[in-house]
């Protein structure tokens, strides 16, 4: 009795029963990316589900904004992307500078951070079977802003949907005209806008989808010279933006004032298509307009 007495004593000391306790789980660290919140409803989100919802809020259903080449891989049937003009890369005729930095040195981090030569994917794919001319601007090089070579890649697509006689459809975003190349950047709108134009009377098809944001020389050009203008939901669509043009007119403007909804309404629009409905969508108005 006297030697479980001694035992039972010498375990009540907090040294005692510190070393008999089990060593302390090392906390794992949580890989970054792996959520993300919401701006729509500020749910917290899994990051993968949102990818796999084709970077739709499950919850809301607010669209993100989403790459080039994963826009592609989202419109075009499974590997049926062939690429064309993706030999043609940007110049610096201006010799840019801004702060110590140099438009050259721009362009080739892009280039480098996202594998593309300039913010215009142009190629021919399949969407639901129907072959198209297939032009992406991609918002994830220098937020798919108009250069030069957007402007001659696009008018190229233009021109090889004519001579092959294919429906044209172009994914539109883009924060404008590039500063960085002047007048040679705005010379793309009158350039592209010409393309069309012949497209046009040569009987082409050419459907415009515009997302968010669609801004600037863009807006004033291409984007809104399609046979049919489908926007994503709450895509802003504008030449100059809200807050340059409510202090400019000194005026309040109205509530959701250059969003897809607000266009529609007036009738810059044809549609809005949700994200999960937009490859039906064109294939439908493909059937239907060249039947």
């Amino acid at each position: 009795m006297a030697e479980e007495q001694v035992q039972s004593e010498e375990i009540t000391t907090p040294y005692d029963i510190a070393k008999l306790a089990p060593p302390p789980r090392k906390k794992r660290d949580v890989p970054d990316g792996l959520w993300m919140r919401c701006g729509g409803c500020e749910a917290m989100l899994y990051r993968k589900t949102v990818s796999e919802n084709l970077e739709v809020c499950p919850e809301c259903g607010e669209h993100f904004r989403v790459a080039g080449r994963q826009r592609i891989e989202q419109l075009a049937d499974p590997g049926s992307f062939e690429e064309l003009f993706g030999d043609v890369a940007p110049a610096d005729p201006l010799e840019f500078h801004w702060s110590g930095k140099s438009y050259a040195d721009r362009l080739a981090k892009e280039q480098k951070n996202t594998g593309n030569t300039e913010s215009m994917l142009t190629g021919v794919a399949y969407i639901k079977g129907r072959r198209v001319a297939l032009g992406v601007m991609a918002g994830d090089f220098l937020m798919g802003s108009m250069g030069s070579v957007l402007g001659e890649k696009l008018t190229r697509l233009i021109e090889h949907a004519a001579e092959q006689q294919l429906p044209l459809v172009v994914v539109c975003i883009s924060g404008g005209a590039r500063m960085h190349e002047g007048a040679l950047s705005l010379m793309q709108m009158g350039k592209t806008s010409a393309a069309l134009a012949k497209y046009d009377d040569a009987g082409g098809l050419y459907i415009a989808v515009l997302t968010d944001p669609t801004t600037g020389g863009t807006t004033a050009s291409f984007a809104m010279l399609g046979d049919v203008i489908l926007a994503e939901p709450k895509a802003l669509i504008g030449f100059a933006g809200p807050r340059v043009i409510a202090n400019t007119i000194k005026a309040e403007l109205p509530d959701g004032f250059q969003r897809a909804e607000f266009l529609l309404e007036k009738g810059f629009v044809d549609m809005i298509v949700p994200r999960h409905e937009l490859r039906s969508e064109i294939a439908r108005l493909i059937d239907y307009c060249q039947a």
